[in-house]
């Protein structure tokens, strides 16, 4: 009786160890999850920032040459 109640016992700890490492393997794998798609929009950001800055850049320059051009006078 006693044999039968240690296997109760141990296939009931088997099982909440089983379903523990399976919650943990989940955490895990939305933690990584999770830190990829910021990873993925940090670096989308980064190139919607750095390619407007230098659109504007292109955009003061044309003018300020176009201005130049203007104002110089014509031989």
């Amino acid at each position: 009786m006693a044999n039968e109640n240690n296997g109760v016992f141990s296939d009931l700890f088997n099982a909440v160890g089983a379903l523990a490492q399976n919650l943990a393997d989940t955490l895990v794998n939305g933690v990584s999850s999770a830190t990829s798609i910021v990873q993925t929009c940090t670096d989308l950001c980064a190139s919607i920032v750095t390619n407007t800055a230098n659109t504007a850049i292109q955009i003061i320059q044309s003018v300020t040459t176009s201005i130049s051009s203007a104002i110089t006078p014509k031989k």
